[in-house]
């Protein structure tokens, strides 16, 4: 049995200034150190005590500082890997969110969606993004640990989702998983049928308190 729990980051900055974050190095916010907190205590009580647990996140300070409130809980260091990251969005990065929207294109219904050009200059497509993600996912996914912890963002967690359950890499322009915030997302593989499940989509219960 495999299960990987993908905690998106919760409140940092750039939420709380109406700021674009992408790769903008906002921190975690009071609430969400809080959260943060939460995150782990949550996790702690999923995962066996006797487990073997391996994790990893973004190497923003938003998502890093996260894992570091996890990785104390459980007695682990992160590791960091920047292909973790949200979608780059260039120029736009840490501007006010309404100038992005501005100028932002957004995809077509129909045609090229994931390298499509979003009109934000030195912004990644939503192409590029995935593929990152695919790459890190599948080295991740190919370590023999039981319990794996990954702390990333919400925009990132379409791929982290996507690319578990194998959807092919050509036709995820049209993915979309939520993940709020501070949720706590959980994959799981059974032993038997070898089945890759999203048992938990962006759980945020443990918030409540």
């Amino acid at each position: 049995m495999r299960t990987v729990y993908v905690v998106a980051h919760p409140e940092a900055t750039h939420h709380v200034q109406d700021l674009v974050g992408g790769w903008h190095d906002s921190e975690l916010t009071e609430k969400g150190r809080a959260a943060a907190a939460a995150i782990a205590e949550s996790l702690r009580a999923q995962i066996p005590a006797d487990a073997e647990v391996e994790l990893y996140t973004s190497d923003l300070k938003r998502t890093a500082q996260t894992a570091q409130a996890i990785g104390a809980r459980f007695g682990l260091e992160p590791v960091q890997d920047k292909r973790l990251r949200e979608k780059s969005y260039g120029e736009a990065e840490g501007r006010p969110d309404p100038w992005l929207r501005e100028r932002f294109v957004p995809p077509p219904a129909e045609g090229e969606r994931m390298f499509h050009d979003e009109n934000i200059p030195g912004a990644e497509t939503k192409g590029d993004m995935a593929v990152r993600i695919y790459e890190v996912m599948d080295e991740i996914l190919a370590r023999p640990a039981e319990h794996q912890i990954i702390v990333t963002h919400g925009g990132a967690l379409t791929f982290v989702v996507a690319n578990w359950i194998k959807f092919p890499l050509e036709s995820a322009g049209y993915a979309n998983f939520n993940g709020p915030s501070g949720s706590i997302t959980v994959l799981r593989q059974d032993d038997y049928f070898h089945n890759r499940q999203v048992r938990v989509l962006g759980d945020t219960a443990h918030l409540a308190g």
